[in-house]
């Protein structure tokens, strides 16, 4: 039985560089055999089914054939629909986060990963606020930036100790695609 997975691409389709139409990044997750693809947004987010695939493995079938059909790196991060749902799920900052495209959730490329946020996570950052997610959301980061991304001292800091092993979307773009990996 097929099961509903989100890939999420790093740093595509920002300002000139890795450019890709939303069209063919579809036709090239189709041409590896996944099924029922969707994408949302020209940022990288595509949603498929696959029976028997483990995340990982995903994840490196579409960044190699990114490498091979469209001449670019680009970090790619797959999850479980479940995952995802776990993730929307846990929402730490959903009674304060008043701005969805000011609340951001990071997924990390390893559960590794999390160990050099401990630094991040344990600094007071005022108005700005992080979480780790747990249990099935472990791979998540969640941030409340309420000034917004381009000037927080937050995401630099995660920027700075996970470089691209981390690829973030907004609220309103991760519960989006949650819904897009919902039955029926």
């Amino acid at each position: 039985m097929a099961e509903r997975f989100i890939a999420l691409l790093r740093g595509i389709n920002v300002g000139n560089a890795k450019r890709v139409a939303m069209a063919d990044l579809r036709s090239l997750v189709e041409e590896l055999g996944y099924t029922d693809v969707k994408t949302l947004l020209n940022s990288g987010n595509v949603v498929f089914s696959a029976a028997k695939t483990a995340p990982q493995q995903a994840a490196s079938r579409i960044q190699k054939a990114i490498e091979a059909k469209l001449g670019f790196s680009a970090r790619v991060m797959v999850m479980k629909g479940e995952e995802l749902s776990a993730v929307v799920k846990a929402d730490p900052f959903g009674k304060v986060a008043d701005n969805p495209s000011r609340y951001l959730v990071g997924i990390l490329g390893r559960p590794s990963d999390r160990e050099k946020l401990a630094e991040v996570t344990a600094k007071n950052w005022g108005e700005e606020k992080i979480a780790l997610g747990k249990g099935a959301a472990s791979l998540a980061l969640f941030m409340w930036i309420p000034s917004g991304v381009i000037e927080s001292r937050l995401n630099t800091a995660v920027s700075k100790a996970l470089k691209d092993g981390v690829t973030a979307r907004n609220w309103s773009t991760m519960s989006k695609l949650r819904d897009m990996t919902e039955p029926g």
